[in-house]
């Protein structure tokens, strides 16, 4: 069911924080269905019936399909008789007594991957700060779809990079992994960043397999700057990605090497990539 997928969760979470930040007594959203031109409303929050529920909203169609179609927020006073927009979905909408309703679109990498709606049941202009609180709820929700994105498509590449282009696939995937874990920690949802850094791990554990037998425990953030050592990076520009002074990142470098049991930084790179722990 819709209700299960990580990307539901990441839109249920979404209209909370923005019934939080805004006031708003109602939210919903959904995302924009595979191979199709229009949204599914899947999600509910402040809801009194169930009217809006699996609705489908095409684009161009209503405040949600405009917000699709031109890619930007829209908001209307009173929904029902607002000339700025079409009416396929009024019966809905009046049924869970909306008046005032912005929707928002979710946009990653210039495609518009849903919408967040916020609602009131009076007709009232939504001011500016009303509408900047929805439109960073969607951030939040095209973060986690990017980092989804970009973990699945790195975990494909990892497992099938394909005979003709081993060297430059794998060194695309090093450079990424580094850039996901310096990510990881900047990630506020406990779930998502659990999931990221999993996905570095079975990166890490696709590309070497034949991991040393001898087990080395690094701590995460050890792991993360010899990623970005790895990747090429300087102290200076790793300690800039992770958002760590460069003598923290000196410190946690010489505590991998250690425990690598390395004289240099790039032989603590080939000993963690031995052991499994680095792509």
């Amino acid at each position: 069911m819709a209700a299960d997928t990580a990307e539901a969760v990441e839109v249920r979470g979404a209209l909370a924080r923005l019934r939080r930040a805004t006031g708003l007594p109602v939210a919903f959203g959904g995302l924009v269905e595979p191979g199709r031109q229009q949204v599914r409303i899947s999600q509910l929050s402040g809801t009194a019936t169930a009217a809006l529920r699996a609705l489908a909203v095409s684009t161009g169609n209503g405040l949600g399909g405009k917000s699709v179609a031109l890619a930007r927020p829209c908001a209307v006073t009173d929904y029902s008789s607002s000339r700025q927009i079409s009416h396929e979905y009024d019966t809905a909408v009046a049924m869970e007594g909306l008046r005032s309703v912005l929707a928002v679109p979710v946009v990653v990498r210039r495609r518009v991957r849903g919408v967040l709606y916020g609602a009131l049941r009076t007709a009232q202009p939504l001011g500016d700060r009303t509408l900047g609180a929805a439109v960073e709820a969607a951030r939040d929700v095209e973060q986690a779809l990017v980092v989804r994105d970009e973990a699945q498509a790195l975990l494909a590449l990892a497992r099938n990079p394909g005979p003709a282009a081993d060297v430059a696939a794998w060194e695309e995937v090093r450079e990424a992994h580094g850039a996901l874990r310096a990510l990881a920690p900047r990630i506020l949802d406990p779930a998502l960043r659990g999931e990221l850094l999993s996905v570095c791990g079975r990166l890490a554990g696709a590309v070497s397999p034949d991991a040393d037998s001898r087990p080395v425990d690094l701590a995460p953030r050890e792991l993360d700057v010899l990623a970005c050592v790895a990747a090429g990076a300087t102290n200076a520009s790793a300690a800039e990605r992770l958002g760590l002074r460069p003598e923290t990142v000196k410190g946690y470098l010489r505590s991998a090497m250690r425990r690598l049991g390395a004289h240099t930084r790039w032989e603590a790179v080939v000993a963690a990539r031995r052991a499994g722990l680095l792509p």
